[in-house]
């Protein structure tokens, strides 16, 4: 085996990719050869860091020094300054704000150094596609200690314990569900892993598939030796092409060296996988269909019990979990159960892998503690709300969760928690928005998703959502009316109660937690025909403010009809019979002279 003084990690999840990383790496790799280094140093591909919004990037241990934003023509600066004469090339440091220190080590960025990492414990620091790697991190340990050390009822023991519960939205004890599949009667059993992950703004599951496929293949086996099955599928989407790559590449390393296959670790135990590609419905994110949908019908939820542990695929008991929870597996096997109780909170325990979009400065993949507060994780390690702009909600639980707002941000976030503010979990998608978003129109949008995504098969969700969606529209457009509000709060509670499954069952929960927290903006887009956000086209004029312009021309340039006039160096106006409202004009001004009524 080769030795290398140094390892260049080079960040390969979606969002670096999509960045341009593989230049960044291909650059990297020529200048190492061009300065003869090939020998002392090592150029890694790995899955996603986290902080997306500052790719590429790219680490080098063993100092774990931390470049940003790089470039190919960057490279040849880090190899001579960095790689051969050990100075850190200081230009290429993250600096959070003007006045804050450059953080030279990744653990020193605030993004990094507040989080706990379990699920993502290899998730940017290995070599996805290297079975070796994995295996230097421990990897398959946990399944060699159950086969050799405990019976199926202690591996079971040892979840229930851990007080680990279902990190794919519904929050249920991961060790009683792998229990009652395993005493049911029937044979055989399965094993199936969802990774269907479709709510808007969420990356989690993808990430860990891509960064770290064989601890989702571990976990699995480890949960076949526990239940007594010997078959298991992985479940995902066809949108995540590279997931699906690595997947396959672990499943089959994983059976060249006998961890999958018959006789695993010279045991009786024999455990295969076999991947699923879906179409990407987000119906198929529920249990139920997801299962219809592998055995090659149509995705479509059916009423429970019997539940999947009794009656799942083919018919037969099935334990299905979703990718995080999947990954948080052998962790609590080695380290044990109190080592993974003892974080997180008193219901709910263990760590919580979020996806921070939107309105927010660090856009990215973290995981932190149950309990943390939602201000420390928006603020403290998402950097805030960019532009100065003030916070005004976080929409947590995608389309069957609920928007927080700011009075709340102290609020631990853990399954309880949420729910009694009219959200929930979820499986981890975080979407901030700031003070220039219309909450009648966010809640519009979760609305024409559900729409689209709908499988059709129950008239609450197919309908009922059809008309909560047409009232919506009908606000935003100003011609709301009064009574409207009361509707679609009957609507929303005829849905929840009588929908097929737990996708139309909290598809109503964004208009009710929007009503609940910010019901004023309702009542101003009906009565007062006003948007108090300022985005919702129909009701907003935009105007020139003559004290704070300064003639830039900047407005009229980038007005596409033409409703902008005025000289150079004095203020402009905008003829609103010939404004479309587009909001170009807001966007370029430099000075907030634009303002909206």
């Amino acid at each position: 085996m080769n030795m290398y003084r140094s390892h260049v990690l080079v960040c390969a999840g979606a969002g670096c990719i999509s960045s341009e990383c593989k230049s960044v790496q291909n650059a990297l790799i020529e200048n190492i050869n061009i300065n003869g280094l090939s020998n002392e140093v090592k150029v890694v591909e790995t899955g996603c860091m986290g902080p997306c919004d500052l790719g590429p990037v790219v680490m080098i241990f063993p100092d774990g020094v931390f470049y940003r934003k790089l470039k190919p023509e960057d490279t040849a600066e880090i190899v001579t300054e960095h790689l051969l004469k050990g100075k850190v090339v200081r230009r290429l440091l993250h600096q959070a704000g003007e006045n804050s220190d450059q953080a030279v080590t990744f653990d020193q960025l605030d993004f990094f150094k507040r989080q706990t990492r379990i699920a993502l414990r290899n998730t940017g620091i290995i070599n996805p596609e290297s079975i070796e790697e994995y295996i230097a991190r421990n990897g398959y340990q946990a399944l060699g200690k159950v086969l050799s050390k405990h019976s199926p009822q202690e591996t079971i023991d040892f979840i229930k314990a851990s007080g680990l519960r279902g990190r794919g939205g519904a929050g249920f004890p991961t060790g009683l569900k792998w229990e009652f599949t395993a005493r049911a009667a029937a044979a055989p059993k399965y094993v199936v892993c969802n990774a269907d992950e479709g709510d808007p703004g969420a990356f989690m599951d993808r990430s860990i598939l891509e960064g770290d496929p064989h601890s989702v293949l571990e976990a699995m086996a480890i949960c076949g030796y526990a239940i007594g099955a010997e078959k298991g599928y992985i479940y995902v989407r066809a949108e995540y092409p590279l997931a699906v790559e690595r997947l396959e590449k672990a499943i089959n390393k994983a059976l060249e060296y006998g961890l999958l296959g018959k006789n695993i670790f010279s045991t009786c135990f024999n455990f295969d996988i076999e991947i699923r590609v879906g179409a990407g419905a987000f119906v198929c994110g529920e249990e139920t269909a997801l299962l219809a949908s592998i055995e090659g019908k149509r995705g479509e939820p059916r009423p429970k019990p019997p539940f999947p542990a009794q009656e799942g695929l083919w018919g037969k008991p099935t334990v299905i979990n979703n990718v995080e929870t999947w990954a948080s597996i052998p962790p609590i096997i080695l380290n044990g159960p109190k080592w993974f109780s003892n974080i997180g909170t008193n219901t709910s325990k263990g760590t919580k892998v979020f996806a921070l979009a939107g309105k927010i400065n660090n856009t990215g993949l973290i995981e932190v503690p149950m309990g943390t507060p939602l201000r420390e994780i928006i603020f403290d390690i998402g950097g805030g709300i960019p532009n100065g702009k003030r916070f005004k909600a976080v929409q947590t639980g995608g389309p069957s969760g609920g928007c927080i707002p700011e009075e709340y941000l102290d609020t631990p976030v853990d399954y309880d928690s949420l729910v009694k503010l009219g959200t929930i979990m979820g499986s981890g998608g975080m979407i901030i928005v700031d003070e220039d978003t219309c909450m009648v129109d966010l809640a519009k949008f979760f609305l024409e998703f559900v729409q689209e995504e709908s499988c059709g098969k129950c008239a609450p969700c197919r309908i009922g959502t059809k008309r909560m969606l047409e009232i919506l529209e009908r606000i935003v457009e100003g011609k709301g009316k009064v009574g409207d509000i009361e509707l679609l709060e009957e609507l929303s509670q005829c849905i929840k109660t009588s929908a097929l499954c737990g996708l139309g069952q909290t598809a109503p929960n964004p208009v009710l937690s929007t009503l609940r927290h910010f019901r004023d903006e309702y009542e101003a887009h009906i009565k007062e025909k006003r948007c108090p956000a300022g985005t919702c086209q129909a009701l907003v004029a935009y105007y020139i403010d003559p004290k704070a312009c300064k003639g830039c021309g900047l407005c009229s340039k980038n007005c596409p009809a033409e409703a902008i006039s005025g000289e150079k160096k004095k203020p402009h106006v905008i003829d609103l019979t010939k404004c479309i409202k587009c909001g170009n004009c807001k966007d370029k001004c430099k000075f907030n002279a634009v303002f909206t009524s």
